[in-house]
């Protein structure tokens, strides 16, 4: 934080004091969420007050906040001077993942406050995002093994060092998860027979990595015309929670590979799980998940490709049927989307932004 007189006027300027803090805010939609009554909370900020209140005329709950910290009092600053101060953090980790769904949002900001003596309290707001690692499982080695490959260049204080740092140790532990890869193998069917054989090599992924599948019509009886595939997540409000009996999930698509594929062998698609998305998470209110939605749409009578001579000099042009009779199915793949590492997240925003407050 950085302040700075501005004014061309010879007598100096005294501020009172500065705090920072970080709250949480959660907002959920009237028609799609029934929260429990609360009473009637004052979040107005009188001028006379010298109480910071970083929620103050914010939408929703504040369901997160971290203890203010003073950045200065008693600031006594000349034309033309500045001051520079620091403020570090840590969020709490029993905290929600920024997250902007149709039915409820979480959002992080960082509250700056400060008050000129016998003025009122000036606030800045800068939002943020927080990535949240759940649902990872049990490690498959003993705690007291490395996860990486040793490096032989550093000294075992530092790898022992390196090994207690949380984030890196969620890091290595987050890598170990999304790295492994073993086929498998999906027989896609419907009511007439089978269509094709599907394979996929692993079902947890990263933010911003590629998703990759694969399709084998040649083993299927039943025509394929055309299939799609859509990267979708779908919001679930908990029953209790729900604004409705029986209320359906809020599905949101991602991405979709659309592909005509008839007298097609193989056939393979990539999607790519974009950097700015939330991954999956569940609280007490909402779950997120992620699944693949494949449709595909299939002939009811055989079809025969064409046929080429093997001496047949000339271009043969086949032009297809022009009515065919045909089904549609669609199947969902469930699959996991975690975090990544912050460094790669925040490739989404390459601006340094800088946000000013006047007092």
């Amino acid at each position: 934080m950085v302040v700075k007189y501005m004014r061309t006027a010879k007598q100096c300027e005294m501020l009172a004091w500065a705090s920072a803090q970080i709250h949480c805010q959660f907002h959920a939609s009237e028609n799609r969420v029934a929260l429990p009554a609360q009473g009637n909370k004052q979040d107005v900020q009188a001028e006379s007050e010298t109480v910071l209140i970083p929620s103050r005329g914010e939408r929703g709950q504040c369901v997160l906040d971290t203890p203010p910290k003073i950045l200065f009092c008693d600031l006594r600053l000349d034309p033309g001077e500045s001051k520079t101060y620091s403020y570090s953090e840590v969020v709490p980790i029993d905290g929600p993942p920024s997250f902007r769904g149709q039915a409820v949002k979480y959002v992080y900001k960082l509250t700056i406050g400060c008050q000129r003596v016998n003025s009122p309290i000036k606030l800045l707001r800068v939002p943020f995002r927080v990535l949240v690692l759940q649902g990872m499982p049990e490690p498959p080695f003993p705690q007291d093994e490395e996860v990486c490959p040793s490096n032989p260049f550093l000294e075992e204080e530092e790898v022992s060092r390196r090994d207690s740092r949380p984030l890196e140790r969620a890091l290595d532990m987050l890598m170990v998860t999304t790295s492994r890869r073993y086929p498998h193998m999906f027989n896609i069917t419907n009511m007439r027979g089978k269509v094709a054989k599907f394979c996929i090599f692993k079902t947890v992924y990263r933010l911003g990595e590629d998703i990759i599948g694969t399709f084998n019509f040649s083993e299927g009886d039943i025509p394929c015309l055309q299939y799609s595939v859509s990267l979708q997540s779908e919001e679930e409000i908990q029953q209790q929670y729900q604004r409705r009996p029986g209320q359906t999930p809020s599905v949101t698509g991602h991405g979709r590979h659309l592909e005509s594929c008839l007298h097609t062998a193989f056939s393979h698609f990539s999607l790519p799980i974009p950097l700015n998305v939330t991954p999956g998470f569940s609280r007490d209110i909402v779950t997120l998940r992620w699944r693949l939605h494949f449709e595909f749409v299939t002939a009811r009578e055989p079809m025969e490709p064409p046929t080429v001579l093997q001496n047949q000099s000339e271009v043969t042009v086949w032009a297809g049927a022009e009515h065919v009779d045909v089904d549609t199915f669609s199947w969902n793949l469930p699959i996991k989307v975690l975090p990544t590492n912050p460094a790669l997240a925040s490739y989404v925003s390459q601006f340094t932004g800088t946000n000013t407050i006047t007092i």
